[in-house]
């Protein structure tokens, strides 16, 4: 039997018709403090006994949350509030993640405190260093994070009962810090370099700088510019709302899995090209263009509909105006390419290739402005990270916002396990048939 619905709006609900069997269901409309109203069809199926299909999400919201706001259409991020101008600019990463997790910027006091606590736990276990040996030198770093990640939770078990606060904290402290000792072990495995202890003198990202570069034989200098642009990176990763990683980490943790098991799904969703990995995309991008002089041929091949080729690090999901993340690393591109006085090919070619779209009608028309993404993997190349750290710096930098939804999730009174439904468009019903008359 065909079911035709239909929709009416009133101010502050919705009326679905099930016009083959006349039920009507009264549909409530919630309005957040930002954005569009929300309907809540949380009782579509038990009143007119259907579902709602909605591949990829794109007009369903999966949750409530005040940690972060897009809207995509002005190019607007906010972190609690805050304009990510205004953070990335006069912030710092810490301050930052403290604001995601507490909901308000620090005092002075209680930001002094924060940073004690994340380097009071920034070493790991001596006994998980073991565990690295387990791996292929040559394994990819994001495997190694996923799996390390996914161990904390056999070594840090004093603090793993998700209802009481005091130990949630204690583990979002423990993520945020171990995480970059984490990730710097997973480049030094690599490459076959001894691991570098943290030194708490050092800001955040100074001391994943120092962890990431310095080897026991030399002073290694951390250059304050480049560690300026990394802070900006990660502050700029730090969270984007409900987005395919911290929506994997919200319906693992929806069962009530330890928040390290939580943490490393989110780095598994993260590592996928289309999600993490696009930074990485555009370098691999930019060496296939391989030198200045033959961008325009590749920007004539993106606009060709029977070309296979795409242009990496343009235009985004969210964000049909300029992606604000990108105006702030854009300046800071330049920046970092000024004062490390790097001149590449490849960098050559990122310029030229922004330079031309950012004028042609095309991608004007098509809203493609150049994306974090392809900011981000330049400043990163320049500065010396490998390739195959492009994703792990992204999971570095989304963590706190990984845990403070996490965090957020556990707390909501009304929480229930994520149990999304489907269309189901398999064999009907039938029997079983004996192997003889097949």
């Amino acid at each position: 039997m065909d079911v035709y619905l239909f929709w009416i709006m009133a101010k502050n609900t919705v009326t679905i018709t099930d016009n083959s069997t006349g039920k009507s269901i009264e549909i409530p409309l919630l309005q957040g403090t930002e954005g569009p109203a929300t309907a809540d069809i949380g009782k579509l199926y038990s009143e007119l006994g259907i579902f709602t299909i909605d591949p990829g999400f794109t007009s369903t919201a999966s949750c409530e949350s005040k940690i972060t706001y897009i809207d995509g259409e002005k190019g607007i991020l906010l972190y609690r509030g805050y304009p990510i101008e205004q953070l990335a600019e006069k912030s710092t990463h810490l301050e930052v993640c403290y604001l995601l997790l507490h909901g308000e910027l620090p005092s002075k006091t209680q930001l002094q405190s924060f940073r004690s606590s994340i380097g009071h736990h920034s070493m790991i276990h001596e006994g998980l260093k073991s565990f690295f040996n387990g791996f292929s030198r040559d394994a990819h770093p994001m495997s190694i994070m996923v799996s390390v990640v996914g161990a904390l939770s056999a070594f840090y078990h004093d603090s793993l009962d998700i209802f009481n606060p005091e130990h949630r904290e204690i583990s979002a402290h423990r993520m945020i810090a171990k995480m970059t000792t984490i990730a710097a072990n997973s480049y030094k495995y690599s490459v076959g370099q001894p691991f570098v202890y943290p030194n708490n003198e050092l800001s955040y990202t100074e001391n994943f700088l120092h962890m990431m570069f310095s080897v026991p034989a030399e002073k290694y200098e951390i250059n304050p510019v480049v560690a300026d642009a990394l802070d900006k990176i990660f502050i700029l990763h730090a969270d984007h709302e409900q987005n395919a990683s911290t929506s994997t980490v919200r319906l693992a943790g929806s069962s009530q899995a330890n928040p390290f098991a939580c943490i490393s799904s989110g780095i598994t969703a993260l590592w996928g090209p289309a999600h993490g990995g696009a930074n990485e995309a555009v370098i691999k991008m930019l060496m296939k263009i391989e030198k200045p002089e033959n961008v325009n041929k590749y920007v004539e091949m993106a606009k060709d509909k029977n070309s296979t080729f795409r242009l990496m690090g343009f235009g985004h999901r969210v964000y049909k105006n300029y992606d604000p993340r990108a105006k702030i690393l854009k300046e800071t591109t330049e920046r970092v390419l000024k004062a490390l006085n790097v001149s590449t090919p490849l960098l050559e070619v990122a310029m030229k290739l922004e330079e031309i779209a950012l004028k042609d009608p095309y991608f004007i028309e098509k809203k493609l402005y150049p994306n974090v993404d392809f900011y981000s993997g330049i400043i990163l190349r320049a500065i010396g990270i490998p390739l195959n750290m492009f994703t792990v710096i992204f999971a570095l930098g989304r963590t706190p916002g990984w845990i403070s939804h996490w965090m957020e999730m556990i707390a909501e009174p009304k929480q229930k396990i994520g149990r999304p439904r489907q269309l189901y468009t398999g064999a009907v019903s039938r029997n079983y048939v004996d192997i003889s008359k097949r």
